[in-house]
């Protein structure tokens, strides 16, 4: 067959694929297939079509034909690529491209795609062997550069060894020497090369290279090699001369703030380089040093004037340090402080820039306090509202535990609030795009109704830290401190469509859903209803974990196309950030969190079980990076008190990594007894490659061993239910646990099984599997005798009476609904997970053959209770939503905040808030109430 006849038999099957129609691309494969029946080009492309329609099994068979093939022409091997992709066969993908480059050494695309092969696995090692032999085959400087990075990640990679570092540094130094061109012709090698020598302490040749004048002119353009020549003078000691050098620099309009700090390092060095006791010869050295530092830093803030904040700020940085030390005494850094206040006041900027100076003893002094006081405060220009917020804002971080009770923090959020009306006059005429200049007062005055709520924990409080911020927003609409205030706030309150609302308001994109997605997600479940069949938070999960997707395709493809434009500075954070989102905390505890809510919709199946067991154990084994962002949250709270972050956790707990433990241990034992899946089974009908394990010494201890652990920072996340849940679930699993490991079928059954379902569905065999498992033996009875009849433990029968108790106490206590409902969801997931260890036992063949008659019998009695408690707990909530939804409540709690009836606040304003939060509460009363009575209904039947 001619070129020109192949390329045009093969151009529909390339548009269909290319066009979305992927079973278009199986037909015209398929006929071409028939001409031409060895053809690996038509074989690949409609494997890759396959993939694209979910027939895995049918696509394996075909690449493993291919594979067996070694193909060599370009195009196969570029369809089987994007195939082994999507399959996530890496490890094949990789062997692929070395036995192609292995064949044809003198083809360089080809040593070119088995490096980047390596690459996106992250086999550092085999990268720069390959990399080191195609500079030695191609003579290209660019390949010895790539074998030096590869050998410094090889390095940085968590699981090499300590004692390998240093080889693997020297090995890149040598390779780096032997450069036939030097590394200062481009700044990213020469700053590869620095960090080399960094790292190897090599800082007389550093030095060398980096006084030339290349050096400097490199470090003059690139900032990544001047922060590197920084941080090897400093190790050095040279703290002195790098401060001579940064004041040349600003002196010639540097505003680098690492210039400053420089200077600042520089001033201090006397005294930072006596390890023990300082000597005063030290002490009047560097007050000295102080004294001219200062009188430079007053001459560049006098030029700067209030166009730059980098002098007057460096000021009163070198005040604090000096105050630390014991050089001078508070009153000369408060004097500073008055003077940044004096120049920069109006600046938004201003409370953040000293809040870092403002300790206990400051904060409170009489000096500063009388400050403060004295500012001329005026709402005449927006600069005069700028500064009277800084200084209430410094007012109240300076609070002392005797100045913070109920009535003063009310009047101060009185205060606020009207501060904030009268502030709306400056900013009538701006766009409806843009934020309000008062609208830190809305948000003080906020912070103020929170913190009497933690002081009497009256839910008045929350209802007009609420009114005040919805109203905030008809003025700001694009305040997401405020948004981020109100979804805390309507989660505490059992809002959580409001709280949704506000959260997709915020248009969260990209990487933030796994930097905010806690705001929304953190024990979603308290609030789901996809038992009754609304998927809202379920579906939000999916949408929010599209970026871990997008990250596993796409940030390998940056790191190729770094290595390819030689963009070495890059690298490093290219791989950092791919694995910071590939093993992200918050991608597994939303995992976990979908988990929970899917159980409550779908019904419960051994493929679901099966398929959740593998993904939860391949989590267990991630060592995870947290990326969650807390800091984003406003806090103007006094810095006596907790933080708005920790006043607003619900039930106080923050899902981390110890929640996330606890749960995986409940949920793995749980599918593990219900699951006739072992690790033999799992190695052979798993298709992609397993993800890395953690270097963790724990991850290889075996796994149930790892499952019976309980650490107390585990237990310390969860709250007083969620423990209860972990004591229940460890006891069912114990008394469960011989009985799933008598009537569990062998491997080989299991495997067989699998094999002839495969054949029926594909008509192909699974690999490794001996049909003739199943001849005979169907039922793979047990010759051993079953396990004695043990009695129920006494946890596991009182679980559910002792939840129902604790429900009725916070029901007559009037605690706030999203502890009710947390109480009543735990409860609902325990008859779940109830149902899910007993999946086994309702099969009434596996009942007879295994004569497990009396346990069946004691299972439905605890069954039979857990089902009573639900249904109780679901009619109580009903009842609960019924009040919820009368007008005397919302009128009643109107009332109640009728002090933030103040300017445009009205009592109209205050009902209809009211309205929406207690509508949005019986919306999700309503839901539980009826999800936990289908849920019982679904699992009584038995």
């Amino acid at each position: 067959m001619s070129a020109v006849t192949l390329e045009r038999q093969f151009r529909p099957i390339y548009e269909s694929l290319d066009n979305g129609s992927n079973k278009s691309a199986v037909l015209s494969c398929n006929k071409l297939l028939k001409k031409y029946p060895n053809n690996l080009l038509a074989k690949a492309l409609k494997a890759l079509a396959l993939v694209r329609i979910q027939k895995v099994e049918e696509s394996l068979a075909l690449c493993d034909e291919i594979l067996a093939a070694k193909p060599l022409d370009e195009p196969t091997m570029s369809a089987m690529m994007h195939v082994l992709k999507g399959l996530g066969r890496n490890a094949d993908l990789v062997a692929m491209c070395e036995e192609a480059y292995k064949a044809q050494p003198q083809n360089e695309e080809y040593g070119a795609q088995a490096f980047f092969a390596n690459v996106r696995h992250g086999n550092w090692k085999s990268a720069q062997q390959i990399s080191s032999k195609m500079h030695k085959q191609f003579q290209e400087d660019r390949y010895l550069y790539w074998s030096v990075i590869s050998a410094i990640l090889q390095a940085n990679d968590p699981s090499t060894p300590g004692s390998m570092r240093t080889v693997l540094y020297k090995l890149a130094h040598r390779l780096v020497m032997s450069s036939p061109t030097p590394s200062y012709l481009s700044a990213d090698r020469f700053h590869m090369h620095m960090n080399i020598l960094k790292e190897l302490a090599l800082y007389d040749e550093a030095h060398a290279l980096l006084e030339s004048d290349v050096g400097k002119e490199i470090c003059s353009t690139s900032l990544a090699c001047s922060q590197t020549r920084r941080d090897i003078w400093r190790s050095r000691g040279l703290y002195k001369e790098e401060g001579a050098r940064a004041r040349d620099q600003i002196s010639e309009g540097d505003r680098n703030w690492l210039e400053f700090l420089s200077i600042l390092d520089a001033a201090f060095a006397p005294i930072a380089s006596s390890p023990n006791e300082i000597s005063e010869e030290s002490k009047q050295e560097c007050r000295e040093s102080l004294s001219k530092t200062s009188e430079f830093l007053a001459e560049i803030a006098q030029k700067d004037g209030i166009k730059n904040r980098a002098a007057p700020l460096t000021l009163t940085e070198l005040q604090h340090r000096a105050y630390k030390h014991g050089l001078y005494d508070s009153s000369v850094l408060v004097e500073s402080m008055a003077d940044y206040l004096a120049q920069f006041g109006d600046k938004a900027c201003c409370f953040e820039d000293l809040k870092a100076y403002l300790d206990a003893e400051i904060a409170s002094s009489e000096q500063w306090r009388a400050i403060l006081a004295n500012q001329h405060l005026s709402f005449e220009s927006i600069g005069h509202l700028q500064r009277l917020i800084n200084v209430r804002k410094l007012q109240r971080h300076g609070l002392s535990v005797a100045d913070i009770t109920v009535e003063a923090e009310t009047a101060r959020a009185v205060k606020y609030l009207s501060e904030y009306m009268d502030g709306l006059s400056l900013g009538k005429d701006l766009p409806v795009t843009e934020l309000q200049p008062c609208d830190d007062l809305a948000l003080l005055s906020a912070h103020a109704f929170v913190n009497v709520w933690t002081l009497d924990g009256s839910e008045e409080a929350l209802y007009s830290a609420v009114t005040v911020l919805e109203f905030a927003l008809t003025r700001s609409r694009m305040s997401f401190l405020m948004r981020l205030m109100l979804i805390r706030l309507y989660r505490i309150l059992g809002a959580p469509s409001l709280a949704l609302d506000h959260y997709r308001a915020m248009n969260v994109k990209r990487v933030q859903n796994d930097t905010l997605s806690h705001l929304i997600l953190t024990r979603a479940l308290t609030f789901s209803l996809a038992a009754t069949g609304d998927l809202t938070y379920p579906t939000e999960c999916l949408e929010s974990s599209q970026i871990y997707l997008a990250n596993a395709q796409e940030t390998s493809d940056f790191i190729v196309r770094a290595f390819t434009a030689e963009r070495y500075t890059q690298i490093p954070e290219f791989i950092e950030f791919e694995d910071r989102l590939e093993n992200s905390l918050q991608r597994d505890v939303v995992k976990m969190e979908h988990v929970r809510m899917r159980l409550t919709h779908e019904q419960l199946h051994t493929d679901i079980i099966d398929m959740e067991l593998i993904e939860l154990k391949f989590i267990f084994d991630r060592l995870h990076k947290d990326n969650r962002d807390f800091v984003i949250l406003p806090n103007y709270q006094p810095a006596c008190q907790p933080t708005f972050n920790e006043q607003s956790l619900m039930f106080g707990t923050s899902c981390g990594q110890g929640w996330l433990w606890s749960f995986l241990k409940i949920y793995i034992r749980a599918f593990q007894h219900a699951s006739d899946l072992d690790e033999t089974v799992e190695a052979k009908l798993l298709i992609g490659d397993r993800p890395r394990t953690s270097p963790d010494p724990e991850t290889r201890l075996p796994l149930p061993k790892r499952l019976a652990m309980r650490k107390s920072e585990e237990a310390a996340e969860l709250t007083s239910e969620e423990h209860q849940l972990m004591e229940w679930a460890t006891a069912l699993g114990d008394w469960l646990e011989p009985y799933h490991n008598f009537t569990r079928p062998p491997p080989h059954v299991v495997l067989a099984e699998a094999a002839k379902q495969t054949e029926l569905k594909t008509g192909l065999p699974l690999r490794g599997v001996d049909l003739k498992a199943l001849n005979g033996n169907g039922n793979s009875k047990k010759v051993e005798e079953a396990p004695p009849l043990k009695q129920v433990p006494e946890v596991v029968v009182k679980f559910f009476e002792e939840m129902y108790s604790q429900f009725k106490r916070l029901l007559e206590s009037n605690c706030l609904l999203s502890q009710l409902l947390h109480i009543a969801t735990i409860t609902q997931e325990a008859y779940i997970l109830l149902a899910v260890e007993t999946l086994r036992f309702k099969t009434p063949s596996v009942v007879k053959i295994y004569k497990l008659g009396n346990l069946v019998s004691m299972i439905k009695d605890i069954r039979q209770k857990a089902g009573s408690t639900v249904k109780e707990m679901s009619l109580e909530l009903l009842k609960l939503a019924e009040a919820e939804s009368t007008g005397d409540r919302r009128r009643a709690i109107a009332e109640a905040c009728a002090s933030v009836a103040v300017g445009q606040i009205d009592h109209d304003f205050i009902l209809n808030v009211m309205k929406n939060v207690m509508d949005s509460r019986r919306k999700v009363l309503e839901g539980i109430a009826k999800g936990m009575s289908k849920l019982h209904n679904t699992h009584s039947q038995s």
